[in-house]
C-alpha cells in the first residue's frame, strides 16, 4: 500500500470514528431538541466561534503554518524548528485571547451581525443566542490552539491523534444534552457549556503527543520573530481564500435567521451529513498532502509535486461522485432512519431533505476546493486563493438573491433550500477557477489518462443512480417503519448504491492499484 495512501487510510478512519461520535450527537440533539428557535439560537451561538476556527485556525493559520514549518524543519535544524514553534505559539496565544475577550463582550452586536432577523423577537431567540455566544466564544482561544497543536502532529506524519481530536466535541455535545440539560431553566444552555469543555478537552489531549516527539511549545513572545512574522504575511490573505465555503454558510446563515424558524437547524443538520465525506475524503486527503506538497516545493522537485496533486484529485472525484449520488437520492431515508424521532417530525425531514440535497449537488466542488488550494499554499501563494475567493463569495450572494427572493416571493416551500444551492453552484465556481490556476501557471499537468477516467467514473455514476432511483422506497413510507427496518433498508440501499458503482468501475476497467502512490 503506498505512504500517501496509507497515511490518508489513518486520517480516513480516525475521522470516520469522529463522524460516527458526531452522527450520534446530531441525533440525540435532533431527538432531545428537535428543530425549534431555541437550536435556532444555539447553532447561531456554536457556528460563529466555529466559523472564526475554520477561518483561522484551521483554514489561515494551518495553511501559512505548515509550509513555514516544513521550511524550516528541511532547512533550519531542530533548534531554528522549536524556536519557531514558541514564538507562534506565544503570538497565536495573546491574539486569541484578545480576540476572544472582545467577541464575549460584544456577543449580543455579534448576533444582531451574524443573525439579525432575530432582532425584535418576541420568542428571546436573540438574548438566548447572545447569552450562549459568551459561553462558547472561548472555544475559538482552545480550538484554534488545537489546531496549531495538530499542524505540527501531521507534519512529522502523526496524523491519526488529530484526526481522533474532535470525539471530545461529540461526547462533551451529548453528556451535555442528556445529563447537563435538565439542570438548565433553559435546557438548550448545556449544549454552549458542553462546547466550552470540549475546546479544553481537545487541546489537553494533544499535549502528551506533542512531548512525545519533543516538540510541545513553550510560548514565548517576540516581536520581531522573522519565521512568526512569515506566517502572519501569509495567513493574513488565507484568512479569506480558504474558508469562503465557511464564509457562504455564515451568510446562509444569516438570511436563513429572516425564514421561518427551524430554517437555520435544517440547514445545519443537512450540512452535517454533507460533512461526513468531506471530512473521510476531502479534508483527509488535503491534511495528507499539504505536508508532502510543502516538502517537495522546499526541495524543488516540480515533477513529485505535480503528481502528488494528480494523485489527490482522481481519488479525490473517484470518491466524490458516489457520496454526492447517495446523499441526493437518499437525502430523505438517510433524515428519516437517523434523526426523525421524537421531536424531530417528518416536517422537518422533508425540509431538511431539500437542504440536503442542494448542498449534495456541490459536494465535489467542497472535495475539490480542500485539494486544490494546498497547491497553492504549500508554495506559499496565498494571494490568488483570495482573488479566487472574493469572485467566488460575490457570486454566492448574487445567487442567494437570484435563487431566493423568487423563491419567497413565489411562496413556495422549503427556499432554505436555496440557499445550499447558491453555496454549492458558487463553491463549483471556486473549484473551477483555483484549477485553471494551477493550470495557466504551469504548476499541475494532467497526467495522460484522464478524458477515459471521467468517462469511467461518469459512466459507473449513472448506473448508480439508476439503481438507487428503481429500489428506494417513497419518503413517506420512511416514517411508518420501525427504527430498525429504517435502518436496515438505509443500509442495504447504501451497499446496492457503493456495489453498483465499483463493480461499474471495475467492469470498466479501473483497479485499486491505479490509486497507489509512494
Amino acid at each position: 500500500m503506498s505512504r500517501l495512501l496509507k497515511s490518508t487510510a489513518v486520517v480516513s478512519a480516525m475521522t470516520l470514528i469522529s463522524r460516527l461520535f458526531g452522527y450520534l450527537r446530531d441525533m440525540v440533539l435532533a431527538i432531545s431538541f428537535g428543530a425549534t428557535g431555541s437550536t435556532d439560537a444555539f447553532f447561531v451561538a456554536f457556528r460563529i466561534p466555529n466559523f472564526l476556527r475554520r477561518l483561522f485556525a484551521e483554514g489561515a493559520f494551518s495553511q501559512a503554518f505548515v509550509p513555514v514549518f516544513a521550511e524550516y524543519k528541511e532547512q533550519r535544524g531542530r533548534e531554528a524548528l522549536k524556536d519557531l514553534l514558541d514564538h507562534t505559539a506565544g503570538a497565536l496565544t495573546l491574539a486569541l485571547f484578545i480576540v476572544t475577550a472582545i467577541g464575549m463582550l460584544a456577543a449580543p452586536l455579534l448576533i444582531l451581525v451574524f443573525a439579525p432577523g432575530f432582532a425584535g423577537e418576541d420568542n428571546g431567540r436573540q438574548v438566548l443566542a447572545a447569552d450562549m455566544l459568551r459561553i462558547t466564544f472561548p472555544y475559538l482561544l482552545f480550538i484554534s490552539l488545537t489546531a496549531m497543536a495538530g499542524g505540527i502532529l501531521n507534519s512529522v506524519g502523526r496524523f491519526a491523534v488529530p484526526a481522533f481530536t474532535p470525539v471530545f466535541l461529540n461526547l462533551s455535545l451529548i453528556a451535555a444534552a442528556l445529563w447537563g440539560a435538565p439542570y438548565f431553566e433553559e435546557p438548550v444552555k448545556a449544549l454552549a457549556w458542553g462546547v466550552f469543555v470540549a475546546g479544553a478537552a481537545q487541546l489537553l489531549f494533544q499535549f502528551p503527543f506533542l512531548a512525545r516527539q519533543g516538540l510541545l511549545p513553550r510560548p514565548r513572545l517576540k516581536k520581531a520573530h522573522e519565521g512568526v512574522k512569515k506566517i502572519t504575511r501569509l495567513m493574513l490573505p488565507a484568512i479569506f481564500g480558504s474558508s469562503v465555503v465557511q464564509i457562504n454558510l455564515l451568510v446562509d446563515t444569516l438570511i436563513a435567521s429572516f425564514l421561518v424558524a427551524g430554517s437555520i437547524s435544517w440547514l445545519y443538520f443537512s450540512d452535517r451529513f454533507v460533512e461526513l465525506p468531506l471530512a473521510l475524503f476531502g479534508i483527509a486527503i488535503a491534511t495528507v498532502i499539504l505536508p508532502r506538497l510543502s516538502r517537495e516545493h522546499a526541495a524543488r522537485t516540480p515533477e513529485a509535486f505535480n503528481n502528488t496533486l494528480d494523485w489527490a484529485l482522481k481519488l479525490t472525484l473517484v470518491v466524490a461522485v458516489p457520496a454526492m449520488l447517495g446523499l441526493i437520492f437518499l437525502a430523505g431515508p438517510i433524515l428519516a432512519s437517523l434523526i426523525q424521532y421524537r421531536e424531530f417530525t417528518a416536517f422537518d425531514t422533508t425540509m431538511a431533505a431539500m437542504s440536503l440535497m442542494a448542498y449534495a449537488a456541490g459536494l465535489p466542488a467542497f472535495m475539490l476546493i480542500k485539494i486544490l488550494a494546498p497547491g497553492y499554499y504549500s508554495r506559499q501563494d496565498t494571494k490568488t486563493p483570495v482573488k479566487i475567493g472574493i469572485i467566488a463569495m460575490l457570486a454566492n450572494m448574487g445567487l442567494n438573491v437570484a435563487i431566493v427572493v423568487p423563491w419567497v416571493m413565489l411562496d413556495l416551500p422549503g427556499p432554505h433550500a436555496g440557499l445550499a444551492l447558491a453555496t454549492g453552484l458558487s463553491a463549483l465556481l471556486n473549484a473551477g477557477l483555483l484549477f485553471r490556476g494551477l493550470r495557466r501557471d504551469g504548476h499541475y499537468r494532467p497526467h495522460p489518462g484522464w478524458r477515459a477516467f471521467l468517462i469511467q467514473v461518469a459512466v459507473a455514476g449513472l448506473v448508480m443512480s439508476l439503481a438507487l432511483w428503481f429500489a428506494t422506497p417513497p419518503l413517506e413510507a420512511w416514517g411508518q417503519w420501525p427504527a430498525m427496518d429504517r435502518v436496515t433498508r438505509l443500509l442495504g440501499l447504501i451497499a446496492l448504491g457503493s456495489a453498483a458503482y465499483g463493480a461499474t468501475l471495475l467492469a470498466l476497467g479501473v483497479r485499486p492499484r491505479h490509486f497507489l502512490m509512494r
